[in-house]
């Protein structure tokens, strides 16, 4: 649900980027972070653990232009990718505007990736969203690796939601912002409508 705040004229909206741990879903935001203008971007916050890998959240606030007069920002988050971080993750989906699932590529994280799916989907649920209606994009992340999941068996597995769906090697960038920009034009339509 987007934040207005009519004093300051300032749409705010939430995107949270869910997935497997060490998915991408970190790398996409750095990525972004890296290639966005000091003008429009704030500062990243990242709350890491020993192990490098994120615990809570990253928060990175994007400034896109103005809708009506109103200032648009998108606050971009991340959810800890390991299962035992599952309060967490509800807590960053509090409030949430649009969504993207980072999958992992790689064989040996299929498993990983449906168990995700299906958590993102359970969580929603209990907060009153459904996928279906959510703006909503899945990004099949690590094409790169030497072995990837076919797209065909990643489609079949994991976009029962009819999601935009796009290929991605994160680290070099490759689809992040086409990914980003879908879910940012379909929570835009949702605001307009």
């Amino acid at each position: 649900m987007s934040f207005i705040n009519y004093a300051a004229r300032e749409i705010n909206c939430k995107i949270v980027y869910y997935g497997p741990g060490m998915g991408g879903k970190t790398t996409n935001l750095q990525y972004i972070y890296s290639q966005t203008s000091p003008d429009n971007k704030g500062k990243m916050v990242s709350l890491t653990g020993d192990t490098e890998r994120t615990l809570f959240f990253d928060f990175l606030p994007l400034n896109i232009g103005e809708i009506r007069g109103f200032k648009t920002r998108f606050h971009l988050y991340t959810v800890p990718g390991q299962r035992f971080y599952d309060a967490s993750r509800k807590l960053v989906l509090k409030g949430v505007d649009g969504v993207v699932f980072v999958a992992d590529s790689q064989v040996e994280r299929m498993e990983e990736n449906i168990a995700s799916l299906k958590s993102l989907d359970t969580n929603l649920r209990e907060q009153g969203y459904d996928l279906r209606q959510l703006p909503f994009v899945i990004q099949y992340n690590k094409r790169d690796t030497d072995n990837p999941i076919p797209l065909k068996v990643l489609h079949e597995q994991l976009n029962t939601f009819g999601a935009d769906e796009f290929e991605a090697v994160a680290k070099d960038g490759q689809g992040v912002f086409e990914t980003l920009k879908s879910v940012s034009k379909k929570i835009l339509r949702s605001l307009r409508s």
